[in-house]
C-alpha cells in the first residue's frame, strides 16, 4: 500500500524520463487526431524519447512498441493500465507490439515459484493481454524461458536449488 506524498521529480531524475508537458500532450493530440483519457487525466506523468519518436513518425519512419509482463502472479488493474494505453497507441500509429513474458526472471527472483507456476502464469497473462484486442498480426510474444531448450530447464531448476 502506497503511503506519503510522491516525489515525481526524484522519480524522473532516477529514470532519466521527462515530464509530459501540456504542449507534448498537444503534439500527441495533433498527430493522433484525439487525446487519450490516460494523458488528460496525467495517469502517465513522464516519458522517455516521445518527440523524437514523434519527429520520426511525422518524417514517415517507423518505430515498434514494447512492453511485458514478469509473470509471478495473476494480471490485476495495474498491469492493465499500461496495456490499454499501448493499445491505443498501436491502433493510433499501426505499429507492430512485441510482448515479452519473463517467466524465468521470476523464476530466479521468487524463490517460491517453479518453472512451471512462472510457464503458467505467462500463459494466462498473455491471455489476458490478448483480451484486450491488440491487433493481432501486428504483435509478437515472446516467453523469455521458452525462447531455449528443455536443457536449459533442468540447469534452471537446479541452480535455484543450490
Amino acid at each position: 500500500m502506497l503511503k506519503g506524498d510522491i516525489d515525481y521529480d526524484k522519480l524522473i531524475k532516477r529514470f532519466g524520463t521527462e515530464k509530459i508537458s501540456s504542449e507534448l500532450q498537444d503534439r500527441i493530440k495533433k498527430v493522433t487526431g484525439e487525446d487519450h483519457f490516460m494523458l488528460r487525466r496525467g495517469i502517465f506523468f513522464s516519458h522517455r524519447e516521445m518527440n523524437r519518436i514523434l519527429d520520426d513518425y511525422e518524417k514517415g519512419n517507423k518505430f515498434f512498441l514494447y512492453t511485458g509482463r514478469g509473470p509471478s502472479g495473476h494480471t490485476h488493474i495495474g498491469h492493465l493500465v499500461p496495456w490499454v494505453f499501448a493499445k491505443w497507441l498501436q491502433e493510433k500509429f499501426d505499429v507492430n507490439m512485441y510482448f515479452q513474458l519473463t517467466d524465468d526472471e521470476k523464476f530466479y527472483s521468487k524463490p517460491n515459484l517453479t518453472l512451471e507456476e512462472t510457464g503458467k502464469f505467462a500463459y494466462e497473462n498473455a491471455l489476458d493481454f490478448y483480451c484486450i484486442r491488440f491487433q493481432t498480426r501486428k504483435n509478437k510474444n515472446y516467453y523469455q524461458h521458452k525462447k531455449y531448450s528443455n536443457s536449459l530447464s533442468n540447469c534452471s531448476q537446479s541452480s535455484k536449488e543450490n
